[in-house]
Order: structure tokens, then C-alpha cells, then sequence
């Protein structure tokens, strides 16, 4: 927002990360390029290990000696469930507490959790090394939005989230050519251990450099509300998950869906009945907070599905080894990098408005470019189409972010931080649920597997006819998968556009 548009915050001053204001007398507070620094470091960690693990599964399956699908799944399954289950619980508890506790908590445990799963002996301790881990990944990425935009004053907030989306960009377009760099000359245990030192030297900026005052806010934490939020959200993210393995029908993904669905519809009327609530519903009544969220979670259901759908494309239709394929998908994360933090700053001058509803509008127009590629496409094509996504998305992310976060009370930076990351984790379980369902559907995954055979296979080569035929039924089921996700992300303009007034939705 412009400098006249800007809510007027209590004066603060530059660095602190509190929950609420503090005074001259108070304690001495951390310069904000010091907070982002440390905070750079645990997202960085966070982001590069939701990446790097995908590309390492195949040789975790052949050291435990399971196949591809199934039970190794988890290993990528039970991180993602346990992030998704706590992530509103952790923001509502930094508010409570203080954010710093919980940041150590999160470096501890994270960095932990990345040697015990470097050491695990079997595949089931492995998962459940996973699921702590998880923990600690839920701990870091709660709050770090929430410390950043308090480290910086409300006229800095979008540049400071714009820096931010930079790290979380520079961690996934690192992980999957880290990963496999990592797994073909050392093991697959060495991409959990790259973590620990990296975790070591932010518990030590931590410990020396932040402060943060004893002043807290009156808060109580709602442990009924916190079992159900993490029951449907561990439902919802494992059923979206395991829907097309499962079936889309079946009783088991039935179950799951149904306990998610009660879970959180129990969440709601729980939340509406207790003073506090670990999931402020009250705070979606404010216009802004309630669109800017919306967007957010239609932007990553939408854009999502580009990092789930391009390496079928790359490996299976395009016949490229894993490493390739990542180093191929990395100028969409990099184009968002270079994006982000001038879109971040631009929001802190002219507003989030136009800003976040433009850069989606340019998302969904590369969507529709990226449904467009054949197995005849120069790589050309496929990265000046991934670089308008980019574009598209670093657009709309900071500024966006930035509505989301300057929406809600200062007090309540915690718990709003926390639907920020919850529907960031939400966006992408139901994208990979959608588009999978999609193009699984249209015959698009049993052409690639039938390529890929062919491909490994010289014992029966297939006819120039049925390639052919093969390569038709996957390109058309490429196509309607990311022509129905700019649909979506045509959705998500709309939901930005009607954002409205800015500065009658801030608060202080």
C-alpha cells in the first residue's frame, strides 16, 4: 500500500517482533536485517528439504528395499501431514509466549529431527523421523512471516516479505539439483545431514543476536480446538494425498475425507463457543484478511501443480534423467526470486490491490502457455513459459502476503502468520490431489509409465504409431490438468480484485 494508504502502527521501532509495542524504556530490540537473516536461515532450511527429499526417493526405496509407491510415500507424506495438522496451533501459541521460544524450538527440533533421519536404521523409523521433523519445519515456517513483518515498520512490510519469497524461492530451485547431486556421490542420508550444520549456526545467531521483551499478551491456548484442527488437517492433507492410490472411491479415502470434513466442521463450532480460540475465526470477517487468503490458497492450488506435473512431463514424456529435470524447473523458482522483492517494495508504495490481482492474471496466461507444450517442444519453449509463471507469481505473492499480515492486529501476528502457512500447505496437498486426479484420469499417467517402459526396454519396442498415440493421450491430459488450473487462478484474480479498501481493514 502507498505511504498515505499505510495503517498508522503504534510507534515501534525497527527490528522488534512482538506481540505488542513496546516503549523507550524497554529492553534493546534486534535490527530487522539481523531478524531477516536469522529467519533466512530456518526458511531456508524448511524450503530446501521440502524439495531436496522427492528426488532421493528411489534410492531410499532401493536401500529399504520397497517399491516406489506405497510405504515410501511416507517419508514425504507424514512431513507434509504433520506441518499441515500444527501450523495454526504453533501461530496462536507464538502469540501467547513469544515467537522467539518458538523459533529455537523449531531450529532444535528441526535440526534434530534432520540426523535422526540421516541415521534411520529402518523405513518406518525413517517416517516417523519425518513426522518430527515436520514438527520442527511447522515451528520455523508459523512464525517467520509474522517475525519479519514486525521486524520491519508497516511501510517496509511487502520489501520484507518480497526478501523472504527470495529464500523460500533460492531453497526449492536448490533442492532438487542439491538433492541429486548429494544422493549420486555420497548416500541418500547425506541430504538430511546438510541440514545440521546449517541448523547449528541459526540456533547460535539465535541464542546471541535476537531479543525480545517479557511483555505478553493475555491469551489462553484451546486444546479442544487444537486436537480437531490437527485431526482435519492431517485428514484432509493424507486423503488428498493417497486419493489416486487409494481410489478416488474407496472406502478408505471415504473415511479419511469423512473425519476431516467433522473434524472441521466440529472446529468451527468450537471456535465460535470459547474466548480464545485457537483458530480466530472472528479475524476472517475483515475483508482483506478473508481475500487475501482466498487468493492465497487459489494461487497455490493453481500454481502448484506446475512443480507436481512438469517432471511426468520432463522424465516421462521427454524421456530426461531426475537431475535434468531439476535443473530444467529451476527458472520458474528463480524468476520468482528476482520478482518478489521489487513487487514486495512496489506494494509498500502504490498498494497490494492491483499488484496481487495483475500477477495472477499474468499466472493464469502462463498456465494456459505451459498447457500448451508437446513432446515436440524446444526447451525453449518450456522455460521462457515457466519464466511468465514466474513473473505471474512473484507479482502476486509479496504483495499479497503483505495484505494478508498488515490485515490482522499486531497481536495477533502469530495466529495470522499461521493461516498464511496453513493455506500455503492446504493450496498445495489439494493441488497435487486435483491435478493428479485429472490427469490420471484421462489416461495421462498410464501413457508416461508405457513410454517410460518403452523407453528402458529394448525387448518390445513400441510401434511409431503407438508412441504416437501414447504421446497424444498424455499431451491432451496435460492440457485440460493446466487449462483447469488457470480456471482456478482465474478465480483467485477475482477473489484479489475484490479485496477492498486497504487502509479500512488495517489495524495497528
Amino acid at each position: 500500500m502507498s505511504r498515505s494508504e499505510a495503517p498508522s502502527d503504534p510507534p515501534i521501532e525497527s527490528g522488534t517482533f512482538l506481540s505488542l509495542p513496546l516503549t523507550a524504556q524497554q529492553e534493546r530490540t534486534t535490527s530487522k536485517w539481523a531478524v531477516l537473516a536469522i529467519v533466512g536461515v530456518g526458511v531456508f532450511m524448511a524450503t530446501l528439504d521440502s524439495s531436496i527429499v522427492n528426488i532421493s526417493l528411489p534410492a531410499i526405496a532401493t536401500y529399504f528395499g520397497v517399491p516406489l509407491n506405497g510405504a515410501v510415500e511416507w517419508v514425504v507424506i507424514a512431513y507434509l501431514v504433520m506441518t499441515a495438522a500444527t501450523l495454526l496451533t504453533i501461530g496462536r501459541l507464538a502469540d501467547m509466549i513469544g515467537r522467539k521460544p518458538i523459533w529455537i524450538a523449531g531450529l532444535v527440533i528441526f535440526t534434530t529431527g534432520s540426523a535422526i533421519c540421516g541415521a534411520a536404521p529402518s523405513l518406518v523409523f525413517l517416517v516417523a523421523a519425518r513426522g518430527f521433523q515436520g514438527l520442527g519445519g511447522a515451528l520455523l515456517m508459523a512464525i517467520s512471516p509474522a517475525m519479519l513483518t514486525s521486524a520491519f515498520p508497516a511501510r517496509e512490510r511487502g520489501r520484507a516479505l518480497g526478501m523472504n519469497a527470495v529464500i523460500v524461492s533460492l531453497g526449492i530451485s536448490t533442492g532438487p539439483t542439491l538433492g541429486g547431486f548429494l544422493t549420486d556421490h555420497f548416500s541418500w542420508r547425506s541430504i538430511f545431514y546438510v541440514n545440521v550444520p546449517l541448523g547449528i549456526v541459526g540456533l547460535i545467531a539465535t541464542a546471541l543476536v535476537l531479543q525480545e521483551s517479557k511483555v505478553r499478551g493475555k491469551l489462553r491456548l484451546d486444546p479442544l480446538g487444537a486436537i480437531l484442527l490437527a485431526l482435519g488437517l492431517a485428514a484432509l492433507t493424507a486423503g488428498l494425498s493417497f486419493g489416486q492410490e487409494w481410489g478416488w472411491s474407496s472406502p478408505l479415502l471415504i473415511g479419511t475425507m469423512l473425519v476431516a470434513a467433522i473434524s472441521l466442521i466440529g472446529l468451527v463450532v468450537a471456535e465460535l463457543r470459547v474466548q480464545g480460540p485457537v483458530v480466530d475465526i472472528r479475524l476472517l470477517k475483515d475483508r482483506v484478511f478473508a481475500s487475501a487468503n482466498i487468493s492465497l490458497v487459489l494461487s497455490f492450488l493453481a500454481l502448484f501443480a506446475v512443480s507436481f506435473m512438469l517432471p511426468f512431463y520432463l522424465e516421462e514424456l521427454r524421456g530426461f534423467q531426475p537431475q535434468e529435470a531439476g535443473l530444467l524447473l529451476t527458472p520458474l523458482p528463480l524468476t520468482i526470486a528476482l520478482v518478489a522483492p521489487v513487487s514486495g517494495a512496489l506494494a509498500d508504495r502504490i498498494g497490494t490491490r492491483w499488484l496481487a490481482s495483475v500477477g495472477l492474471g499474468i499466472a493464469c496466461v502462463g498456465l494456459l502457455l505451459i498447457s500448451q507444450l508437446n513432446a515436440h517442444s524446444s526447451l525453449g519453449d518450456m522455460i521462457w513459459r515457466l519464466v511468465v509463471i514466474g513473473l505471474g507469481q512473484g507479482l502476486f505473492q509479496s504483495p499479497n502476503n503483505s495484505a494478508l499480515m498488515g490485515a490482522a492486529p499486531r497481536g495477533q501476528q502469530g495466529s495470522a502468520a499461521g493461516f498464511l502457512a496453513t493455506g500455503r500447505v492446504v493450496g498445495q496437498s489439494v493441488s497435487v490431489g486435483l491435478a493428479g486426479a485429472i490427469f490420471f484420469s484421462l489416461g495421462g499417467n498410464t501413457a508416461g509409465a508405457a513410454l517410460t517402459i518403452a523407453r528402458m526396454t529394448d525387448h518390445h519396442p513400441l510401434s511409431p504409431a503407438a508412441t504416437l498415440a501414447l504421446q497424444q493421450t498424455f499431451v491432451d491430459a496435460f492440457h485440460v490438468t493446466f487449462v483447469v488450473c488457470a480456471c482456478i487462478a482465474a478465480i483467485g484474480v477475482f477473489t484479489s480484485l475484490v479485496r477492498g479498501n486497504e487502509r479500512a481493514s488495517s489495524r495497528a
